[in-house]
Parts: C-alpha cells; sequence; structure tokens
C-alpha cells in the first residue's frame, strides 16, 4: 500500500517501497529508490542517485541527493545512500559525492534537525543529532552517538569520534578524538570529558569510565605533546587491554588534520 499524493511528481523509473508516503508537491527523480515505510513531505526533492532505507521520515523542504557545492564536481554519476529510522527535518539538505562513483552516506537511526546541511562525501554513522543550521564539510565524518549543536561547523575533512559532544556555534577545523566536548566560537577545543554522553552510555562501564578520564589527563593535562602522550598510554598495560582507549589511541594516530587542543584558562 502506498499513500501518494497526486500532486506530487515521481518520475516513473523511480522505485517506492510499500507504505510509503508522499506528501503534495514533493519531487521524487528518476534514480531514486525509497524504501518501505518511509514518509515524504511536502515540498521535498529527492533527486540524483540516491538510495533511501526504510522508516525514514524526511519532512518539509528538505533536498537530497542533489549536485555537491564542488568547483571540482564534473558532472559523473555519484551517490546518496540512507539507511534506516533516520528522522530528517525541514530544509535539511544532503548533497551527493563529487568524484565519480563516490558517495555520502548517512546511516541508521540519525536525527537532522532543521537547515542542518551534509556537504558531498559526508559519512554520518549510527544514533548521530545534529541540531540546527548545523554546518558538515565535504568529506567530514561524525561516529556513532555524537551531538552536534546548533550553528556548530565542521571544516571538510574533519572527524568527529564516538560520543563527541560539540558545543553551540563552534567551529571545529581539527579532529576531536572520541568521548570529548569541544567548544569554541573561533577554533573549538576541548573543554573536558563528554561526561553527560559517557555516563548515559550503557556500554561504558565504571571501570571504562575510569580508564578513558586517565586517558584524558594523560593526553590533555600532562604537558606532552600528541605523541608523547601516545607513548605514555600505551606503556600503560591497564589502559591499551581496554577496548574504549584502543579506539582513542587508533583514533589519534590517524588523525590527517591532528586533534583539537585543550582549552586553558
Amino acid at each position: 500500500m502506498k499513500n501518494i499524493s497526486n500532486q506530487a511528481v515521481i518520475h516513473k523509473n523511480a522505485v517506492i517501497g510499500e507504505n510509503v508516503t508522499i506528501s503534495p508537491f514533493a519531487i521524487i527523480e528518476e534514480n531514486v529508490k525509497i524504501g518501505d515505510n518511509t514518509f515524504i513531505g511536502p515540498y521535498v526533492h529527492i533527486s540524483g542517485w540516491t538510495d533511501i532505507g526504510k522508516n525514514n521520515k524526511i519532512l518539509t523542504g528538505a533536498a537530497i541527493g542533489g549536485e555537491p557545492q564542488d568547483f571540482h564536481y564534473k558532472g559523473d554519476k555519484s551517490y546518496v545512500f540512507i539507511g534506516d529510522n533516520n528522522i530528517i527535518h525541514e530544509f535539511v539538505t544532503i548533497h551527493r559525492g563529487t568524484e565519480k562513483d563516490t558517495k555520502t552516506v548517512i546511516g541508521n537511526n540519525n536525527m537532522f534537525m532543521a537547515y542542518s546541511h551534509a556537504g558531498h562525501n559526508v559519512i554520518v554513522h549510527n544514533n548521530v543529532i545534529l541540531v540546527n543550521s548545523v554546518s558538515l564539510g565535504g568529506y567530514v565524518e561524525v561516529f556513532d552517538k555524537s551531538f552536534v549543536s546548533a550553528a556548530s561547523q565542521i571544516h571538510q575533512f574533519c572527524k568527529i569520534g564516538r560520543l563527541v559532544m560539540v558545543a553551540p556555534l563552534s567551529k571545529v577545523a581539527k579532529d576531536v578524538p572520541p568521548f570529548m566536548l569541544v567548544q569554541g566560537a573561533e577554533t573549538a577545543l576541548v573543554k573536558s570529558l563528554n561526561i553527560v554522553g559517557l555516563r548515559r552510555d550503557e556500554n561504558i562501564s565504571t571501570d571504562d569510565f575510569e580508564k578513558i578520564k586517565k586517558f584524558y589527563t594523560i593526553l590533555y593535562r600532562s604537558n606532552l605533546n600528541t605523541k608523547q602522550a601516545l607513548e605514555k598510554i600505551k606503556l600503560e598495560k591497564e589502559l591499551v587491554e581496554n577496548i574504549h582507549i584502543r579506539e582513542m589511541i587508533e583514533f589519534i594516530s590517524n588523525a590527517s588534520r591532528g586533534i583539537c587542543g585543550h582549552f586553558k584558562k
């Protein structure tokens, strides 16, 4: 069963799943696939080679699959893939990849609040919240359960680690290690651990929390540079045996842009 308004414009080759609602004045172009039980609000425009999973809610005026805002784009075929159970609010924009056959990927159970933007080649993993007017530049990657507060800007190629909290109006220009809270209208800096997020997460035990806190202290409060801090951490057997600590070490070791510095009073 489909609930499709006769005032929607849907290309005959678009693939529409079961129990899909498409509201008046929505536009669904030729190479779009929409999974079962998805709601498409009025004036939504879905274009390009866009594949949307099941149980999504896409609200008024969202534009998904449009051409990237990148002078390097040459009109090649590129993609947007969106998973299941996402809520995409009013006037959100999600652009497809720049290079031929590349993709922008949105995982599962995410919420994009009004006017937020995911640029070309972005990867947003699962259970992420982007608050109103957040802007993710090209090639940004946001890991699970992170929260990016209103009007924050994430510079292209940056990575936001798992369970990070980005404070409102922040400008992030370097990678943010997992479990941190960053803030800064000029340059975002680490203020502390994301203590609320860590305590709420059912997969973080009290022992895990203490080890993560020790890692944070060595990394940011020991007057060591990043290389020296990692070397010291790797000598702490109780730390490196912990899965969350290994995740942090791997993230920082692979941070091509470097990591955010620490706030100093």
